[in-house]
Order: structure tokens, then C-alpha cells, then sequence
């Protein structure tokens, strides 16, 4: 069992502690082609109305996303990244205490995104999709998650190898955090993320939740995204190899079980769809944990 080290984050109005309780951080997909909830939310009022449910089920931070990042996904263009995140997020930095994260690559979304109200950055690339992104984080003093990626969402499953993936993954979340250190980010503003899906076989995922203590090194917050992820839905096939869909309850039994895994191997946070479920999950595991 990992020993979390404390960490504190304060920025603006809001202020995060990480390390003696596990922090949740809900997931509102603003696409029609999310593999985990299918378009559900493609409309602003129905995308408010989640960012607002998952705040007042305790969500310690609302994270936003315009453009799907599941696996061979195609981009969108800026202005439709845009139409979709703003005005959700305009409306939301009004009436929830969240602070809220705009998961995109685009410097130009992220920047019209914490303009309208969000506090954070979430990037999938770890600022390396589009160059102004650094000049962005760097402007805003904002935190920024920094992820693993192999690739691109387009090609990330195509083959994904390693030599040794904690490893791999390991050095270059170093590598890159150094790089933008360098490049005028303040360090303590940064948490990182090893990717969880991203450019990885089903193999690599559980390697990753089981070594997910060998992070601990970079000396950095951690975040973990696992909610409803296909490596899941393949443990959990019928005897005759049908997948159950992302919504089905036992996806998500599965899914507060890496969430269990997680935060007993050192995760400070949890990506989740189900805010109020992963609340009373961490809640149980930080008290084992902290026990």
C-alpha cells in the first residue's frame, strides 16, 4: 500500500489538498460520440444540468471536454469545440464552487475556456498538440494535467508497445514536466497522469494500476482515469464474449474497483463518471488507507 505524499494547490479562489483524502474529479462529455455515455450530454442545458449534479454530489472538481478522445476518434474543428464548451461553462462558473477543468488540446479552446470561468487544464497531449498551449498555461497560473499519451486518439491502439510501460510512461512524464518547468510552468501547479487507455493494450492498464506507486518518484499530484474504460468491459464479458455496455451497473461495480486500486497504489485523483458512487468508494478506501 502506497503512502501518499501531501500536496496542496491553492490558486484564485480555490484552494485543493491532496494526499489525505482522495479528490474526485467528474467527467462531462460535451460530444456525440463519447464511448462513455454516447452523446447524452451533447446539449448545453443537458450538459449544465450534469456539471451541476456532479458538483452537488461532491464532485471536488467538474471536468468539461468538447472533442471525444476515445480510441480512432477524429478531431473536430475549433469553432465546434468551442460552441460546445462555453456556453456550459459560462453557466456553470456561476453557480457551482468547483473548480472547473477544460479538457481539450487546443490553446485557443483552453483559453477562451478559462476566460468564460474555468480554473484548470486538463491535456490529454501534455502541451505538445498545439505550441501555444504552453503560452496559455504559462499566462494563466492555472494547474494543468500533464498525460501520457502514445500517439494520437486516431492511432493510439494501433499496436501499442513498450519496453516496459511504468517505466516508459514514467520517464516521460519526467522528461516532459522538466521540459516545461523549463518553458516557464510553475511545478507546484502541475499533477500528472499516466494514461490510462491511452496508447495502451488492456495488459498495460492493469500494469499500470498495479505499479501505480512507482509515480510517486516525479514527486507530482497523480491522477488516474479509469471510469467505464474498455479494458473493464473486457473483464467483465459474458461466458460467451459480449462485452456489457459502458452504463451497465456492473461496469461501474468494475470501475469503483480500479478506483479502489488506485487510490490504495497513491492516486490523488479520480476521474469518474459516477460522482456520488466513487464518493462513497474513496471515502472507505482513504479511511483503510489512512488507518
Amino acid at each position: 500500500m502506497a503512502v501518499r505524499k501531501n500536496y496542496s494547490l491553492q490558486w484564485g479562489t480555490h484552494r485543493l489538498e491532496l494526499g489525505e483524502h482522495t479528490l474526485v474529479m467528474g467527467v462531462v462529455n460535451i460530444t456525440p460520440d463519447s464511448f462513455s455515455d454516447g452523446g447524452e450530454f451533447l446539449s448545453s442545458d443537458r450538459a449544465i444540468a450534469q456539471g451541476k449534479k456532479l458538483a452537488k454530489e461532491g464532485a471536488d472538481i467538474v471536468d468539461i471536454g468538447g472533442e471525444s478522445t476515445r480510441p480512432f476518434s477524429e478531431a473536430v474543428s475549433l469553432e465546434e469545440e468551442l460552441n460546445r464548451v462555453i456556453p456550459v461553462i459560462e453557466t456553470l462558473a456561476d453557480c457551482i464552487n468547483a473548480p472547473i477543468s477544460i479538457d481539450t488540446t487546443k490553446a485557443e479552446v483552453a483559453r477562451q475556456a478559462l476566460k468564460a470561468g474555468a480554473s484548470m487544464i486538463n491535456d490529454i497531449s501534455a502541451l505538445q498538440h498545439d505550441p501555444q498551449m504552453v503560452k496559455v498555461a504559462v499566462g494563466s497560473a492555472v494547474p494543468v494535467v500533464v498525460m501520457h499519451m502514445l500517439g494520437s486518439p486516431k492511432t493510439m491502439q494501433v499496436s501499442p508497445s513498450y519496453d516496459d510501460v511504468v517505466t516508459d510512461c514514467g520517464n516521460f512524464l519526467q522528461q516532459r514536466v522538466q521540459r516545461l518547468v523549463a518553458q516557464g510552468l510553475d511545478r507546484s501547479q502541475l499533477i500528472v497522469d499516466p494514461g490510462i487507455g491511452f496508447g495502451k493494450t488492456f495488459g498495460h492498464n492493469l500494469t499500470l494500476l498495479r505499479r501505480l506507486s512507482e509515480f510517486q518518484h516525479l514527486d507530482l499530484p497523480i491522477v488516474v482515469g479509469t471510469s467505464r474504460k474498455a479494458f473493464i468491459r473486457d473483464l467483465l464479458k459474458t461466458d460467451d464474449g459480449e462485452a456489457p455496455h459502458p452504463q451497465d451497473p456492473i461496469v461501474e461495480a468494475g470501475s469503483q474497483a480500479t478506483v479502489c486500486a488506485a487510490v490504495i497504489n497513491g492516486a490523488h485523483i479520480v476521474r469518474v463518471h459516477d460522482v456520488a458512487t466513487t464518493r462513497a468508494t474513496v471515502k472507505i478506501v482513504d479511511a483503510i488507507v489512512n488507518a
